[in-house]
C-alpha cells in the first residue's frame, strides 16, 4: 500500500496514510487494526456513502474474534458483537441518522460501554468526540461520482495520550 497526501486530523499523536485499492484490502486493514485495539478504544469512521466504513469494519470484527456478521446498523443505529475468545466486544454504531450530538448519542449508553468494549462509530464525526479525548479518527476518501474506482485514501490518526506511542505505521505492511 502506497502513502497518499491527505488532509491530517487536527493535533494528532499519531497518524498514517495508506492506499488500499480493493474492499478485500480495507478488510485486511481492519483485520491488522484490530491487533492494535483493546477494551476502551474509540474508533471513529468519517467517509463519504460506499467509501468503506462498514468492510473496514468488518476486518476489526474478524481481527478481534466477535460473534456475528459485521454489517451497517444504520436501521437499527448500534449492533454490540460479543467476543468469541477473551478479547473485548465490538459495539459498531451508526450515527448517520442521529441528528443531535452527544445528548442523542448518551441514549445509547456508548459511556458505560466504552471501558470495556471497542467501539467503532461510523458519522460520528461532530457527535462523539467529548466521550474521550483518547481516540483513534480513521477518514477514508474515495473518488467521488466514479463507483468503480475501488482507490480509497485512508487517514489514521490517533489522538491523546493512549495513542501516544502507537505504532500506526505497521498497519501499511
Amino acid at each position: 500500500m502506497e502513502r497518499p497526501a491527505a488532509p491530517a486530523v487536527p493535533h494528532p499523536r499519531a497518524e498514517t496514510r495508506l492506499t488500499v485499492t480493493s474492499p478485500e484490502q480495507m478488510r485486511e486493514l481492519g483485520r491488522r487494526l484490530a491487533a492494535l485495539l483493546r477494551a476502551g478504544d474509540l474508533v471513529m469512521l468519517t467517509g463519504e456513502l460506499g467509501a468503506g466504513k462498514t468492510t473496514l469494519t468488518r476486518g476489526l470484527g474478524e481481527g478481534l474474534g466477535v460473534r456475528g456478521a459485521v454489517t451497517s446498523p444504520t436501521f437499527v443505529i448500534a449492533r454490540v458483537h460479543p467476543s468469541l475468545g477473551d478479547g473485548p466486544p465490538l459495539v459498531h454504531v451508526d450515527a448517520y441518522r442521529l441528528s443531535g450530538g452527544l445528548d442523542e448519542m448518551e441514549d445509547l449508553d456508548l459511556d458505560v460501554s466504552l471501558s470495556d468494549s471497542v467501539i467503532v462509530v461510523e458519522w460520528g464525526e461532530g457527535k462523539v468526540e467529548e466521550l474521550t479525548e483518547d481516540r483513534l479518527h480513521v477518514v477514508i476518501h474515495r473518488a467521488v461520482g466514479d463507483t468503480t474506482d475501488e482507490v480509497r485514501h485512508v487517514t489514521l490518526a490517533g489522538l491523546g495520550e493512549r495513542w501516544s506511542e502507537a505504532d500506526l505505521d505497521a498497519l501499511s505492511g
